[in-house]
């Protein structure tokens, strides 16, 4: 049974647009939201598109989510060469793409590989630039015979509602996992503290010297120094040497 193709029409593409700008990211995970977004591109794209978000860091880019194998294989190849479509976009702040697999380009290697995967067309589109961040929204389109100069308007015209959503929803848990680590920080900070008083109480030692000796347990009995502080408030005991 043949494969139902996309409905390229023009008033189901804008409905399918308008449903991108309407996400949520309250409602998803950075994850679901790929998902959601691939299954929309599915209905408008020609080519099976997958997606993926790539991310410049300190120690390198990286990919923070894909909708799929050959996305994440696909960027992972451009980290190993040191650039493709990808990393110009995130590193320039401008599209950047890759028509056609199959003619010349400005990454041939690149190229060739995401041909034999059966990858026709790559693009690339910047996340928007808040709060430093650097990466792009990747559109990856798998073999099709649609007209060239339409696949591409309509890859990028996808790319531009749906980076919106995806750059707010990495903001939203990279905020969300910055207040967990500070929170934690704050819990293991007062139960350090709690742990310092009790024995600077009980041994007549300074602030100093009383960390200096959960130091040394934690040490020796390779142990962060929040898990000795915990288990000396909830137990009293402390080894003295």
């Amino acid at each position: 049974m043949p494969r139902p193709q996309p409905d390229s029409s023009e008033g189901a593409v804008q409905t399918a647009f308008d449903e991108l700008g309407r996400l949520s990211f309250a409602d998803h995970s950075l994850e679901s939201l790929l998902q959601t977004i691939t299954a929309v591109a599915g209905r408008v794209l020609p080519g099976e598109p997958v997606t993926s978000v790539t991310i410049l860091r300190e120690r390198g880019p990286a990919t923070v989510a894909a909708s799929g194998d050959l996305a994440d294989d696909l960027d992972q190849l451009q980290y190993r060469l040191g650039d493709g479509p990808c990393l110009t976009a995130a590193r320039t702040g401008q599209p950047a793409d890759v028509p056609d697999t199959r003619a010349p380009t400005a990454w041939p290697e690149f190229a060739a590989a995401a041909a034999e995967r059966g990858c026709d067309t790559v693009l690339s589109v910047p996340l928007p630039v808040q709060e430093r961040l650097q990466g792009a929204l990747n559109v990856y389109a798998r073999a099709t015979s649609a007209p060239l100069d339409r696949t591409r308007d309509l890859v990028t015209r996808f790319a531009t509602y749906a980076v919106v959503p995806v750059s707010n929803m990495y903001l939203y848990e990279t905020a969300v996992e910055k207040a967990e680590h500070l929170q934690a920080a704050l819990d293991s900070r007062a139960v350090i503290d709690q742990a310092k008083g009790i024995l600077m109480e009980r041994f007549k030692l300074t602030a100093d010297q009383a960390f200096q000796a959960l130091a040394r347990v934690s040490m020796e009995n390779n142990t962060k120094v929040r898990d000795v502080a915990v288990r000396f408030v909830e137990s009293g005991d402390f080894p003295v040497t």
